[in-house]
């Protein structure tokens, strides 16, 4: 009997592959009907993490349930009750867009007579109605990610789990895609999504940051925007951008400096102090500094921030 429905809960979730850790000793737990962001850079564990999640790969230690089911122990009743959906598009490229969804209908082993309604609402869901007998291969990339995601609700998941799934298509479709998911959340369907685009974060309810397979920060993007920066945000316009961040490495009460842009975002403790003093400090180096700001956080900043302490910590060790 499953332990608990429409929700995944982490405790300790370890994955080891010989002497390297790739996921290491995780905690999180996704609400129903939430959309929940794992954000990082490739390698930091999340595609790993899915894995495991959706019982195509058993943990070293700790443990998972999803969907009500423990991942280690019940790997086959967790994958009745997912969908998945890779970074990389998995249907067949040589069929029809109807023959794919019949294919996935099949496989997901969806009732016969529910076949019609399901086929019908994921092309209505996917905006491809009228449009069943193209050649797969021939859809624009955005128009095969949402036949992707059709085939993976097909037999209508309480869960599901997307693996970077925009990944290389163009921001128009990025955005509607991103609409999709937003619809299925309200409809009570739990929705696990990985990226590494920031931007994308931004359209979740929560997030996870995760770095070399550890958790580093958890809440809500506003959350993590107010309470995980290590101090304030500067932006600085100037001559020579990597002069500039070069030479600030060493400037005194500047935890960080990184380009952005056409600009510098620099952490320091007090941005209202350290604004005269790191224009006077790059102009005795040579560089002519225009417009310095204090401006709100990115999660592109909090990461970074976030990160770069884990980097010194480490080095200190």
């Amino acid at each position: 009997m499953p332990e608990q429905a429409s929700s995944v809960v982490v405790e300790n979730l370890v994955k080891r592959f010989g002497d390297f850790v790739a996921v290491d000793r995780i905690q999180l737990e996704v609400r129903k009907g939430e959309v929940f962001g794992f954000l990082g850079p490739n390698g930091a564990g999340k595609s790993t993490t899915i894995r495991m999640l959706c019982g195509l790969l058993k943990p070293s230690a700790g443990r998972a349930v999803v969907a009500g089911y423990d991942v280690a122990r019940s790997p086959e009743a967790v994958r009745q009750n997912i969908g998945y959906m890779s970074q990389k598009f998995s249907l067949y490229n040589d069929l029809k867009v109807i023959e794919n969804l019949r294919l996935f209908a099949g496989l997901y082993s969806v009732p016969a007579r529910e076949l019609p309604s399901r086929i019908a609402w994921a092309l209505e869901m996917a905006n491809l109605k009228g449009r069943e007998n193209l050649i797969t291969r021939t859809l624009p990339g955005g128009w095969k990610q949402r036949l992707a995601l059709g085939c993976a609700v097909l037999h209508r998941p309480p869960i599901i789990f997307l693996d970077e799934p925009t990944s290389g298509v163009d921001p128009i479709s990025r955005r509607q895609f991103w609409d999709l998911i937003h619809h299925m959340a309200e409809q009570g369907v739990t929705v696990f999504v990985t990226t590494h685009y920031m931007e994308e974060a931004e359209y979740c309810n929560r997030l996870a940051l995760i770095f070399r397979g550890r958790i580093v920060a958890l809440g809500t993007p506003a959350e993590l925007k107010r309470d995980s920066m290590r101090g304030e945000l500067l932006l600085v316009e100037c001559e020579s951008l990597g002069a500039a961040v070069e030479a600030l490495q060493s400037a005194p009460q500047v935890t960080d400096a990184a380009v952005f842009g056409n600009a510098l975002h620099l952490v320091v403790p007090d941005a209202a102090a350290a604004g005269p003093r790191v224009r006077q400090y790059l102009a005795e180096r040579g560089i002519a500094v225009g417009r310095i700001e204090k401006i709100r956080a990115t999660l592109e900043d909090v990461f970074v921030s976030v990160t770069t302490a884990r980097d010194e910590e480490a080095f200190e060790a």
